[in-house]
């Protein structure tokens, strides 16, 4: 069975703030690490209410630390938005305080508005330079060479397993040209999904980092007693996207029981569109939606999200995916 993993938002609802967003990550993480999830990725956005893990390397390293064998890492780092070199230090710094369970996405989305993209110090044609800037950040984790001018301290020689993430072809092509393994954000951006995995295996180029091409797939799922009371749940994720596409970023909101009157149609079709790799149900309905899943994708792991706004039913939502997962890998040795 393939490995599932978790992507976090740190999520801040309504009613609770920062502080609590942090100790639901904290527990959420270890729940993951308890559970045999792979790892636990938290993904770099600003300007946005909900979302509380714009400082993702200092987040990354309490999840890290308060956690003991689960993989921590960047899903991901919008890179442009950095020196590659800080970039490098703060990592070669996590990896050399918790050797062996550090990952670093990369992406070259802003993560952001355009007001927010100037204040920090993001300019347009910042993205234009990704792949050279990929470049240079892997050599500053190379082991560093006799009168070379700059090195990444901590960092370099410091091993640091660099994705790149993507929701279109050009990353795929890049990370299939570099040699590194590659995480597709179909759970908000499912469009050039297929297309993007064929491409990615197809022109994949083995590298020192990585001999034959690996594929994560972003999948929504949420686990509840019934199919009813899971598509309730989902409510949350679904407002708050609505929300972000008015350009209303707010906290997470508590779930709705009458979401097909939410908003304009047009606003509906989007976030289903949006929203479309989504297994959200009672565990059955979740473990045959998962398993159809990977079976027309074949990805090599899963990384699952879920937004929900009750604490307490997020943590058990993903303790029944573990019960699922484990489920799907008796099914496939029998």
């Amino acid at each position: 069975m393939i490995p599932f993993s978790i992507l976090d938002l740190a999520p801040v609802a309504e009613g609770a703030d920062v502080t609590r967003s942090f100790r639901n990550t904290l527990e959420l993480a270890q729940l993951g690490d308890r559970l045999g999830y792979t790892r636990y990725w938290l993904a770099e956005h600003h300007n946005m209410p909900g979302i509380a893990s714009a400082a993702t390397a200092v987040l990354i390293g309490h999840v890290a630390g308060g956690t003991s064998r689960i993989r921590v890492g960047a899903g991901g780092i919008m890179l442009p938005n950095h020196a590659p070199l800080q970039v490098a230090e703060q990592f070669g710094t996590l990896a050399s305080l918790y050797p062996g369970r550090i990952d670093l996405g990369l992406g070259r989305a802003p993560g952001t508005d355009q007001p927010t993209m100037r204040a920090l110090r993001r300019y347009a044609d910042a993205a234009d330079s990704f792949p050279d800037d990929v470049l240079e950040l892997l050599h500053y984790f190379e082991p560093a060479q006799p009168g070379q001018a700059v090195r990444a301290v901590p960092g370099a020689g410091v091993d640091v397993p660099v994705w790149l993430l993507g929701s279109s072809l050009f990353g795929a092509r890049l990370a299939a040209r570099l040699g590194l393994p590659y995480a597709f954000a179909s759970h908000f951006a499912p469009d050039a999904m297929d297309a993007a995995l064929e491409v990615y295996r197809r022109e994949f180029q083995p590298s020192a980092r990585l001999s034959q091409p690996y594929a994560i797939l972003g999948i929504n799922v949420v686990v509840a007693d019934s199919d009813t009371e899971a598509r309730r749940l989902f409510t949350s994720q679904q407002q708050a996207f609505i929300n972000l596409r008015r350009g209303m970023p707010g906290l997470l909101p508590p779930p709705i029981d009458d979401i097909a009157n939410h908003g304009a149609p047009h606003e509906r079709h989007n976030v289903d569109h949006a929203l479309a790799c989504a297994v959200v149900g009672a565990p059955d309905t979740v473990e045959q939606g998962l398993a159809a899943f990977i079976a027309r994708h074949r990805p090599d792991e899963l990384i699952i999200t879920a937004n929900v706004f009750e604490h307490a039913a997020r943590l058990r939502s993903f303790e029944r995916i573990a019960a699922v997962r484990d489920r799907l890998a008796a099914a496939s040795q029998s």
